[in-house]
């Protein structure tokens, strides 16, 4: 495609403590996205990820892809999405440190004591009744 080889290896410099923790900021803000999204309204989850990533992409350094799979295509590829093959040590690391700290956010936000924790407003909004498959649409009576 635009008369590229398949394959080249990236010569672009991605290196340096500030990606690597742009990386892991990128990976464990979208974990803690879908994890979150997915309790109140899973339909969401495709437009929060989309929202998501084109906020991090300007808010780390890294450009916030935040997939293993992703990081090691970008090596095999000298354009200006590339990541030079050396450097993809350290979005791995970078991404690896994201997961282990967004499973154990989740975990912590997620766990039945920490949802009973909850601070609730103490107003009244009476019933509700979900309408649709389940998680589409909430009426209050």
């Amino acid at each position: 495609m635009f008369a590229q080889p398949v394959f080249s290896a990236s010569r672009h410099i991605r290196s340096g403590a500030s990606q690597i923790f742009s990386e892991g900021i990128a990976t464990l803000g979208l974990l803690l996205v879908i994890a979150l999204v997915s309790r109140a309204r899973t339909t969401a989850i495709p437009y929060a990820v989309a929202a998501y990533i084109v906020g991090a992409y300007w808010f780390t350094s890294s450009t916030s892809f935040a997939n293993p799979a992703v990081t090691v295509a970008r090596s095999l590829t000298d354009t200006f999405a590339g990541i030079r093959p050396s450097d993809v040590p350290g979005f791995l690391l970078g991404e690896t440190v994201g997961t282990i700290v967004a499973a154990l956010l989740i975990g912590w936000l997620l766990s039945e004591k920490s949802m009973q924790e909850m601070p609730h407003s103490g107003e009244d909004h009476g019933h509700a009744q979900t309408v649709g498959g389940g998680d589409d649409v909430v009426v209050a009576d």
